[in-house]
């Protein structure tokens, strides 16, 4: 094989870590890849390194002991997340973004990829040293933000379902309260295939839009029906109103103070849990 030059290691090593956050690659890896030597590849992996972080695009760690190696992890900067979390929050509060119910049109923004990858960045950059197993979402909107979480984790995603499906297997079913208050409430179903969790498995758990709180009780709810653990919840934006959620400790990206009946307008603001 004719000798591969420092930028094609470079090039390459970029692409593959960028395309694998939060996995562990060893050295070795890198040196059968390029036919290097550690020393020439432990060069390689600084100068990404010093790259990334002059240009905020994440951090590039080393791990060190027996199973070892280097991994890219998407840490945006304070200053990076204010802005798109900033960016977000005047997007949402554009006229004519008012639901009946006190909700708010979000579906062409979580359904944007480069969006939606930028608020998992955010969610995961929180929740590393928690060290989640998987991601569990409902089946709604926050599927994209909930998967892009995942894939920055590098763990899997599962979804919980209003009713559980034939080729999912069998499933843990319960009812829980829905709705955004007092007067507003009422029984749903989610169902959760068995196979999905394991015992002792850690959870993050996202969402797209947390009112109430009674959903992602919810999935609190049957997760610890399956023995698993949840570490944390977090949000892509929460309603100031009501103040006591039903889910406790949730984390949201963005705040809903309320709308502007006459304008249609909704008054969105970065949260400062992300700040």
């Amino acid at each position: 094989m004719d000798k591969i030059k420092r930028n094609e290691r470079l090039g390459a090593m970029t692409r593959i870590l960028t395309d694998t956050p939060n996995r562990i690659h060893t050295l070795s890896e890198f040196c059968e890849l390029f036919g290097s030597a550690k020393s020439t590849i432990s060069e390689d992996i600084d100068l990404i390194s010093a790259s990334f972080a002059r240009f905020d695009l994440g951090k590039i760690e080393t791990v060190a002991g027996a199973a070892g190696g280097v991994r890219y992890r998407a840490m945006p900067s304070p200053a990076r997340v204010a802005r798109v979390l900033g960016e977000l929050a005047q997007r949402l509060s554009e006229p004519g973004r008012m639901l009946p119910g006190g909700f708010l049109y979000t579906s062409d923004v979580t359904a944007e990829s480069v969006t939606a990858q930028a608020m998992g960045e955010i969610l995961a950059a929180q929740y590393y040293d928690r060290q989640p197993h998987f991601v569990l979402t409902m089946e709604t909107k926050g599927i994209p933000i909930a998967l892009m979480t995942a894939r920055m984790l590098d763990v899997p995603l599962v979804i919980a379902r209003r009713d559980s499906r034939a080729y999912e297997g069998s499933a843990v079913k319960i009812n829980y309260i829905a709705g955004g208050g007092i007067g507003n409430e009422h029984i749903e179903t989610m169902a959760l295939a068995r196979r999905a969790v394991s015992p002792g498995q850690r959870a993050l758990i996202i969402d797209d839009f947390m009112k109430g709180g009674g959903t992602l009780q919810g999935m609190v709810d049957i997760l610890r029906e399956l023995q698993a653990e949840v570490v944390v919840v977090g949000v892509m934006i929460a309603t100031a109103e009501p103040r006591t959620k039903r889910v406790e400790g949730a984390r949201s990206l963005l705040v809903l103070e309320g709308f502007d009946a006459a304008t249609g307008r909704a008054r969105v603001r970065p949260s400062e849990n992300c700040l």
